[in-house]
């Protein structure tokens, strides 16, 4: 879109609406959700939702090779994005660089790889690596990594306990009460369990002192969270690493050289979010 092609965001927005839907029968919301839980998930997955999930992915690969089929060789496209904005293997790696702008420069590192977290050492993805680090090279990892991801969300709903739709019931919960919300049906009904919930929900588990820090993979690069607890249900100290806010630091070194016009390209190949970057 920051070069013009307003007809693959158009296309493309259809599938957003699409996850968003999905995201909704789910979760309740379309944006801010609250689904995951620490233990868990609030709740099992509706009826159905599996099979839209599969009719989803089956829909949006047809989408993904419209969009190339439209961008890739596009005379227009290439050469906005072709050598401009070249960042080396190096570069990317001194000025912290993470996710697909630091794949796009050749550098084979995904955490989700390299250091396996949740279920990703159980399941089978490639990791796509660009070879000169321009916009043209960021627009392709990223669009084959909208691939691999459709790969995960298969393998992931093959693996899902209890079977494909949870046939037979297996817990959604780890069973411990000091971190989970008692069920709503009990809360409304037990002054017991509505103190327990009341005592989670403003005052937080019950943390043991000490400091962590874990990054994962996130579509904007590796999203981190450096937390110092003294105990309690609320750290001591936190520390966001934001992705975006990390991968704009290189600007002041990159855009020099360069045209006006390729800085909307090279800041499209970035993938940022100002919000983040703000916070």
């Amino acid at each position: 879109m920051d070069v013009g092609a307003m007809t693959v965001f158009l296309l493309t927005f259809t599938e957003r609406e699409k996850i968003y839907n999905l995201c909704e029968s789910l979760t309740g919301a379309r944006f801010t959700t609250s689904y995951t839980r620490i233990g868990g998930v609030s709740r099992d997955t509706p009826p159905g939702w599996c099979d839209a999930v599969r009719k989803f992915l089956n829909e949006v690969v047809v989408n993904i090779a419209e969009v190339e089929t439209l961008l890739t060789r596009n005379k227009i496209w290439v050469d906005r994005t072709k050598d401009v904005g070249v960042i080396s293997k190096e570069e990317a790696i001194d000025f912290g660089l993470s996710g697909p702008n630091l794949r796009g420069s050749g550098v084979d590192y995904d955490l989700r790889k390299a250091q396996p977290y949740l279920c990703y050492k159980d399941l089978q993805f490639d990791v796509p690596l660009g070879s000169v680090g321009d916009c043209y090279d960021r627009y392709l990892v990223r669009m084959e990594e909208m691939r691999q991801s459709v790969r995960l969300v298969h393998q992931c709903l093959d693996k899902l306990p209890g079977g494909f739709e949870n046939k037979s019931k297996e817990p959604v919960n780890v069973a411990d009460g000091k971190i989970i919300l008692p069920p709503k049906n009990k809360v409304m009904s037990s002054m017991e369990e509505l103190i327990h919930q009341f005592m989670l929900v403003t005052q937080g588990m019950n943390c043991p002192p000490g400091e962590i820090y874990f990054g994962h993979e996130n579509p904007k690069g590796e999203l981190g969270f450096y937390i110092n607890s003294r105990g309690g249900g609320t750290p001591y100290r936190m520390k966001i690493r934001s992705p975006s806010f990390v991968n704009l630091s290189i600007l002041s070194h990159l855009l020099p050289g360069h045209m006006m016009s390729d800085t909307v390209s090279i800041l499209g190949s970035f993938d940022f979010v100002m919000g983040e970057c703000d916070r």
